[in-house]
């Protein structure tokens, strides 16, 4: 050890020296206070033999500078002394000294307290290196997550907002949030949302967001249907993710007029839409698996379209909220969840998050809690249309035999041929919509004979689809003719389809329009230009404006 002897004797000084290296100890010399501060920086002992009554600064006032000189790791300071009265040895511990040494010097004594004060001190020293080396890695790991949050704040955060339409409220568990939000305008001046809820939370969850928003961004500049939406999502988070991670997800596309809503509903749990009352109107159920779990094959990509009127809203949430639990073993779950929505005293979703965070008590968040309230009202959205659309007339016809209608679903193929036109792109989700429902419908009520009625509940619903696809592979007579054109005044698609089935009479056409799940003619005019069917009701045709804001 590099030991500091003080003392303004020198033959206490000398002696002291002679023993220490007789122990194989490295000794510096002072004779007095001052003299022992200016030998310590030049020195560095490991601990100090320090006698208490010199000239300039005894003992007593050098003492606690020379633990200042050292405050980061343990010095030991042995007072040597012939006081022997309990006031001065008092103060000695007072000042910042660890131990006593009495004049005349025992050489095993003194041996012995250098080794015990030499063991604590190299354990104070190597608690000190662990110390600095946890603070090292806790920076490299602050810097690190800076790093990340400035991604995460670039990709995720300076993103699309609209709060007089959308509010939204996310609460992570940890710095990193493991569910997403994204927000963008649609290009006929309507309105995207993504809520998603990655497998776990924190950094691990929440990487999956970059791939997941570039995607969202990308493809509703594209102004693509949201179930194109979904399956490419699905594609890319099953190629990127572990086996064991996936994102459970609902994609919504409210319309520019706030009349109407297209979801894909995949993992999340029950979304409702409120009456501007805040009454229950519509429980919006998932249909599908959550992303990044099947293969492209698998993948389902139906959509739900939901007919509302103004100053309806859509409550979407996570799991963290209805699974919160208390410390009774309790979920906050559903049912709470509604009542503070649709309680006349509700006014944001950070209320709703510390009703939650109260039901836990004083427990960690166990999960991310992320809310969405979307409103049904016109958006102020300039549509972002094309200026440029093709001069010549076009038509096309196709007929669909039931050999065909059993191997096919045509909604995509006649679509992307609708957008493969000059100015078309921007409306494919408006295309899809007006396309997939007049074709359902001619395909599943026309040919198949299938009542709506089947699907007010879950289990007819469920049952609804069954029948579809029973009655679709027994399928031996029957067709669709799908008549396409395109007129370049104005400029418009229009389009008829046709069906070889009974048709609706007019009071089921009527009845239809006021279908609970939104498969009917409101929606379709909703959207559509214009709207006409035969007096048979077995052909629909639909006019849908290129110029649509």
């Amino acid at each position: 050890m590099k030991i500091l002897v003080v003392d303004d004797q020198e033959l206490n000084r000398n002696l002291l020296r002679f023993m220490l290296e007789q122990e194989q100890h490295h000794v510096a010399l002072a004779s007095d206070g001052e003299e022992a501060l200016t030998v310590f920086d030049e020195f560095s002992p490991d601990l100090v033999l320090l006698d208490v009554v010199m000239p300039k600064m005894d003992g007593f006032e050098v003492a606690p500078l020379l633990k200042a000189k050292s405050a980061d790791v343990y010095l030991p300071i042995i007072f040597i002394t012939a006081l022997d009265d309990k006031s001065s040895l008092e103060k000695c511990l007072q000042v910042g000294g660890d131990d006593f040494l009495n004049k005349p010097f025992d050489k095993v004594i003194l041996s012995a307290k250098i080794k015990a004060h030499a063991r604590t001190r190299e354990f104070s020293i190597k608690t000190y290196k662990q110390n600095q080396e946890l603070a090292y890695y806790q920076l490299h790991t602050e810097r690190e997550h800076e790093l990340v949050e400035h991604i995460f704040e670039n990709a995720l955060e300076k993103r699309f907002l609209l709060p007089e339409l959308v509010e939204f409220n996310l609460s992570p568990a940890s710095m990193f949030n493991g569910d997403l939000f994204l927000m963008a305008p649609s290009c006929t001046g309507g309105i995207y949302v993504l809520m998603g809820d990655f497998t776990g939370h924190g950094l691990a969850a929440a990487m999956g967001a970059l791939p997941a928003s570039k995607i969202f961004y990308s493809m509703t500049q594209k102004g693509l249907p949201v179930g194109d939406i979904a399956a490419e999502l699905n594609s890319t988070l099953s190629e990127l993710l572990p086996g064991n991670m996936f994102c459970a997800a609902t994609i919504l596309e409210l319309n520019s007029s706030g009349r109407s809503f297209s979801a894909w509903l995949g993992g999340l749990p029950d979304s409702f839409l409120l009456s501007k009352e805040g009454k229950v109107k519509q429980k919006l159920t998932s249909r599908h698996m959550a992303l990044g779990i099947l293969e492209d094959y698998e993948f389902e990509r139906d959509t739900i379209y939901v007919e509302t009127e103004l100053d309806d809203k859509i409550i979407l949430y996570t799991d963290g909220v209805i699974e919160a639990e208390n410390t009774k073993g309790e979920f906050f779950g559903e049912e709470r969840l509604l009542r503070k929505v649709t309680a006349s005293s509700f006014t944001e979703l950070g209320s709703i998050v510390d009703s939650v965070k109260r039901f836990t008590g004083k427990q960690d968040q166990q999960d991310d809690l992320s809310l969405a309230l979307v409103k049904c009202r016109p958006s102020n959205i300039e549509p972002q249309l094309s200026d440029e659309y093709m001069t010549t007339p076009l038509n096309m016809a196709m007929t669909l035999d039931a050999e065909r209608l059993k191997q096919t679903d045509p909604v995509v193929d006649v679509v992307e041929m609708i957008c493969a036109m000059k100015g078309c792109s921007e409306h494919r989700s408006n295309l899809f919509l007006l396309i997939s429902e007049t074709f359902n419908n001619a395909l599943e009520h026309g040919v198949l004979g299938l009542e709506s009625c089947l699907k007010d509940s879950d289990v007819g619903f469920c049952e609804y689809y069954e029948l579809r696809a029973e009655r679709l592979a027994e399928l031996s007579a029957g067709a669709i003719n799908i008549d396409v054109s395109y007129l370049p005044e104005d400029p418009k698609i229009s389009f008829t389809i046709t069906d070889s089935g009974d048709g609706f009479t007019r009071k089921n056409i009527a009845n239809d329009d006021n279908n609970f799940h939104g498969r009917g003619l409101g929606l379709i005019k909703e959207i559509a230009e214009s709207v006409s069917q035969n007096e048979s009701g077995n052909s629909i045709t639909v006019t849908y404006s290129l110029l649509h804001n």
